[in-house]
């Protein structure tokens, strides 16, 4: 087994079997380092995904629309920005290009891969401009540390000696994870050496691991007020949601005082509303007690991953609090439910230690509730969640 350490603490990649033998491991552990942009990792994360599902040749078009897809969801329900803003305009080509694809298309955020691969080639004359800038320099430079190897001078200006390169350090010195063929731009073949297929398909958890890990650090580096990123790469179940002990807590409430909708102003009726993120969930990724409000269900799905205007919501929302509050404080029924909601919708110090302390006002809970929640709010706007207009 042979060991390579991202950093000094971090993760370890771990490759299984006698391929340090024959394969420059240390060198391919440098793919993804000091990188300029995040699509350096989703093109090595591509390649892997091609290799372990069998492919031994590709091109340029399939990696990126592979790429394309695996961003997807991080970049569309979570407005991860992939490379951060310079500017406020968008750094990241790869991010660009899904934004493209977004307003060509009638993709939902939640679309499949599936999906996803077939809008790519339903619009591909839009978006080829945008797909061959992401081959410009990736392909090739992902291969730098193998260059080491070799003490002749790379001429990174000119693609066609790159190739040529490449294929020289692959039968003279040390054999690459993959050369390139003579084609152009988008067509230009990728040939997977064998010994590097075996390897990876061997060890692709592993590998898939330490490509997460990067990666993630990436993003959080350039997405610093967002929360819980690392579970912001890849679709994820809803059921994840735990809102059961809420709406407990909630019908509670309702068997003793009429609740009106935030946004109706209607009285919601037992049984017949959703238990709903002021924040969107996609952004808190938490279903924390402070951030959950009973709804009326036919808003709900009309409202889903958007914000609600600040002002005049959130004072209504804050009423809804409020009344939650002094019931739990009044009703030892509604005591006992609120502490149901502990494990799973009470985390937050804060909440515990202020909000729903005994004894606050009406306007020191109110104070409360927005010092702690603008600030989280304020951040899904700048990230780029729109405003509902309700």
């Amino acid at each position: 087994m042979a060991e390579y350490h991202s950093s000094k603490i971090g993760y370890t990649l771990n490759i299984d079997g006698d391929y340090h033998n024959t394969l420059d491991i240390e060198s391919f552990s440098l793919m993804m380092k000091d990188p300029s942009y995040c699509y350096k990792f989703y093109w090595l994360e591509a390649l892997v995904v091609l290799i372990s599902e069998g492919v031994t040749e590709t091109t340029f078009d399939a990696v990126i629309d592979e790429m394309i897809a695996s961003a997807w969801y991080s970049v569309r329900e979570f407005h991860i920005h992939l490379s951060g803003l310079l500017a406020g305009e968008v750094r990241d080509g790869l991010e660009r290009v899904i934004l493209l694809l977004a307003q060509v298309s009638s993709l939902p955020a939640n679309a499949s891969k599936t999906e996803i691969k077939n809008a790519i080639r339903n619009h591909n004359l839009e978006l080829k401009a945008f797909k061959e800038q992401l081959t410009n320099m990736v392909p090739y430079r992902a291969l730098a540390g193998f260059f080491n190897r070799s003490n002749k001078t790379v001429n990174w200006g000119s693609k066609t000696q790159l190739v040529e390169y490449i294929e020289r350090i692959n039968s003279s010195v040390t054999i690459l994870p993959y050369t390139l063929g003579k084609s152009s731009k988008l067509k230009k073949e990728i040939r997977f050496s064998p010994a590097w297929v075996r390897m990876i398909q061997d060890n692709t958890v592993s590998i898939m691991g330490w490509i997460q890990y990067e990666k993630v650090k990436w993003l959080q580096m350039n997405n610093p007020e967002v929360p819980g990123l690392v579970y912001k790469l890849t679709p994820l179940d809803e059921k994840m949601c735990k809102l059961g002990n809420v709406r407990k807590l909630w019908e509670g409430i309702l068997e003793l005082h009429p609740i009106r909708d935030v946004f109706t102003q209607e009285p919601l009726e037992k049984k017949q509303y959703d238990v709903d993120h002021f924040v969107p969930w996609s952004f808190v990724m938490n279903d924390e007690l402070w951030n959950l409000m009973p709804m009326n269900s036919s808003l709900n799905s009309s409202k889903s991953n958007r914000l609600p205007r600040w002002d005049p919501f959130f004072v209504r929302f804050a009423e809804n609090q409020f009344l939650l509050y002094e019931s739990v404080q009044a009703s030892p029924h509604i005591r006992q439910l609120y502490e149901g909601c502990y494990r799973d919708n009470l985390h937050s110090i804060w909440a515990g230690q202020e909000l729903y302390r005994p004894g606050n006002t009406r306007d020191e809970f109110f104070g409360i509730l927005q010092k702690n929640m603008q600030p989280v709010y304020d951040s899904a706007r700048r990230q780029g969640y729109e405003i509902w207009k309700y």
